[in-house]
């Protein structure tokens, strides 16, 4: 199933997207369903199942085309934004370090995220911004010093994000927060999607185009650390809990690693697209 937040005529929805059209789960049933997803996603355990019913529902009034409603970040505020670094190893390569022995982790705040077709600010004190194509977990359940082979069942589903970043701030610095998490500097979208429809994450198409030229192209089979020994890895220190975002690392081919150097400028357009998921689209505005 792929699950959207959206408005429409200044109100909030979650639905259910179908090809080129969704289904509003909260016009089918405003007392079952939020209209936030990370309440839903509290509640999947008994509100997926009733969702599958409810949208064969014969409702026009609740069906839109895609193109009609505006697409929200899927979680605007989860509680934790986790991500994983240098975790493919032709990126390691690009950037000039060696391939980790374990998980190199950093955090984002909500003030990054933004949606799809939402702008990306170049901040004041930024020159070297950068793009970032990544597949993420959406945590379904609380997760606590979980095992690898348990891992999977606490995965709720999968998104897009776009880990933009300020590489002059980010090394500046010597820790990555600030060049990390300028404001909108977390696109993530357009959807999220259950882990039973989204196949093996592990074999997933994942590329990248600015400005229509492809940038990035890659798969996740690339990825040094698997999505189960990510989620055990975190879960020995930290509780994970449900709508928590996991970015899972980004392929080769980002600005900082081509020559001469690529940096996100006014104007740009970014365009994700990871398959079984769908594509992220940014634009970026500079000179504010």
């Amino acid at each position: 199933m792929k699950l959207a937040a959206f408005t429409i005529n200044s109100q909030k929805h979650i639905g259910v997207v179908k090809g080129e059209k969704v289904i509003s789960l909260t016009l089918l049933d405003g007392n079952q369903y939020p209209s936030c997803l990370k309440t839903f996603i509290e509640k999947s355990k008994e509100l997926l199942p009733l969702a599958e019913n409810l949208i064969e529902r014969d409702s026009e009034d609740a069906v839109f085309p895609i193109s009609d409603v505006k697409l929200l970040p899927p979680i605007p505020s989860p509680e934790k934004i986790i991500c994983v670094g240098l975790n493919y190893i032709d990126h390691c390569r690009e950037t000039g370090m060696e391939p980790p022995s374990s998980p190199v982790i950093f955090s984002k705040y909500a003030n990054a995220i933004v949606g799809h077709n939402d702008a990306v600010e170049i901040p004041i004190n930024s020159k070297e911004v950068d793009f970032e194509a990544e597949l993420a977990i959406v945590i379904g359940k609380e997760a606590k010093r979980v095992t690898e082979e348990k891992a999977n069942d606490y995965v709720f589903g999968y998104t897009i994000m776009n880990d933009i970043s300020a590489r002059d701030l980010q090394f500046k610095d010597g820790q990555w927060s600030r060049g990390k998490t300028a404001d909108t500097f977390a696109p993530t979208g357009p959807v999220i999607v259950t882990k039973d429809e989204a196949g093996d994450p592990h074999s997933l198409s994942i590329s990248l185009e600015l400005n229509g030229e492809n940038m990035q192209d890659s798969n996740t089979s690339n990825l040094i650390f698997t999505i189960p020994q990510i989620i055990s890895f975190l879960s020995q220190s930290m509780t994970l809990r449900p709508g928590d975002l996991i970015a899972t690392g980004t392929p080769p081919g980002v600005g900082m690693g081509r020559d001469p150097k690529v940096w996100l400028k006014d104007g740009d357009k970014m365009s994700i697209t990871i398959q079984n998921i769908g594509t992220l689209s940014n634009y970026v505005i500079g000179d504010l």
